[in-house]
């Protein structure tokens, strides 16, 4: 069995196709349950974030594996298949276990090195195994790439150097508005980008944070946290021209703030005002950039300017870091996938050694104990000397990269029982 990812993200499409195949935290459990009914899948998971969708799966088959996970993510929103399929990018084996320790590290996030990637690929293990779909493997791989991607933060200071996306959208807007000292703001959404948005907003020194939820309940939690003040969904359009700044994160299906209704609620004001949308797909109308002193900072724009800036100090690091982790895992992945069938070997050495054994003591039955007990440990002396070097040297090849099977070709050599591979491998909890 072999790990396999079919997946779509901003490195990989623009942000408008991204929106259409958005999912909401219904949906993403559905694609997770869909995912285990396709054949040659024994373990699922989805990865669902605000710039990518990735489905985790372990398989007994590529090829057709790959066909259809691709199909279940063109189904996804309005998106024509031909239209999604050049964007997706399969990962498999070796190249999925690098590719999910860069994306918990933050190396493939559009602000690189940042931390919130960490609690998403969190919940996706969850989900997986909220669901029953996460089994050994996918379990393994996950808690593995967790533990990585909390050593990368703890012993370098990409937290320091890499903000989260908020952050990042945040500070355009200083450039368009000065500092955010005494401004008043206005966040739409109580999720985590929004409780993260009110968070920024308060430590930029924003003294006025006014939030905004279909649930008015939910708007109360968020804005008590930080002494922010709730308003009711019915009450947004009289907000809108009262505040320097919107940040909209609802996760909604439709636009959530038109053009019209901004330009109403400006009544003519000109003075600047900065609407960041992080929502995907996105919830405010791009023709709102059109007001006179409105701008709009979106994931597109930010994917752009994101791609052409560096980040300083850790990235580096990380990247070793990283790195030096998955050749480890790879390392004890291989050397792990061939103890089944060294176990196998040396049973089935063995047993013929207890075999001939007997059959020696039933052709000399006056054969004394002593002199019985020295022929015995002599030929499995033997036995243990002829498979010694195989067996080591079988774990060493396992190790070097190739298309070869060696544990394959042991057990094909040694003319070992597949049942018998496979019963050490549900014994030990293997997964070759």
């Amino acid at each position: 069995m072999s790990v396999l990812v079919i997946g779509i993200s901003h490195k990989s499409a623009p942000v408008s196709l991204l929106e259409q195949l958005a999912l909401d935290e219904d949906a993403v459990r559905k694609l997770v349950l869909r995912t285990l009914d396709v054949e040659h899948v024994g373990e699922a998971t989805v990865l669902a974030t605000c710039n990518r969708v990735e489905i985790y799966t372990e398989v007994d088959r590529f090829h057709g594996s790959v066909e259809a996970l691709s199909r279940l993510l063109c189904e996804r929103g309005d998106a024509r298949a031909e239209d999604v399929v050049p964007y997706l990018y399969v990962h498999y084996d070796d190249g999925a276990v690098a590719h999910l320790f860069h994306v918990a590290a933050g190396l493939d996030s559009m602000v690189v090195g940042e931390g919130q990637i960490l609690s998403q690929t969190r919940e996706a293990l969850r989900l997986g195994q909220e669901l029953g779909a996460a089994g050994p493997a996918l379990n393994v791989l996950f808690q593995q790439a967790l533990r990585v991607a909390k050593r990368t933060h703890a012993e370098t200071d990409i937290d320091r150097a890499a903000p989260s996306l908020v952050s990042a959208a945040l500070e355009r807007a200083v450039v368009h508005l000065g500092p955010l000292t005494g401004r008043r703001a206005l966040v739409v959404g109580a999720g985590a980008m929004a409780s993260l948005s009110v968070a920024t907003l308060t430590r930029m020194g924003v003294h006025d944070v006014a939030v905004v939820n279909r649930d008015p309940a939910r708007a109360v939690r968020l804005a008590q946290q930080y002494d922010g003040r709730a308003s009711t969904w019915e009450r947004l359009p009289a907000l809108l021209g009262d505040v320097d700044l919107i940040v909209s994160c609802t996760g909604a299906t439709g636009t959530v703030l038109d053009a019209t209704t901004l330009e109403a609620a400006r009544r003519g004001d000109t003075t600047p005002l900065v609407v960041v949308d992080l929502a995907l797909p996105h919830d405010v109308e791009p023709e709102v950039e059109l007001l006179p002193g409105v701008t709009l900072i979106g994931l597109a724009r930010l994917a752009e300017e994101l791609e052409h800036s560096a980040v300083a100090g850790g990235v580096d690091q990380v990247r070793a870091i990283v790195g030096q982790e998955v050749a480890a895992f790879l390392t004890a992945r291989r050397s792990a996938s061939v103890t089944p069938t060294v176990v196998a070997l040396r049973s089935m050495a063995t047993s013929v050694v207890d075999a001939e054994v007997a059959r020696l003591v039933s052709r000399l039955p006056d054969l004394d104990p002593a002199t019985r007990f020295e022929v015995e440990q002599t030929v499995r002396r033997v036995a243990d000397k002829l498979l010694h070097q195989p067996t080591v040297r079988v774990k060493e090849l396992a190790n070097e990269t190739g298309a070869v099977s060696y544990a394959a070709a042991l057990a094909e050599l040694f003319a070992l029982d597949p049942d018998a591979v496979d019963a050490v491998t549900r014994v030990e909890g293997v997964n070759p």
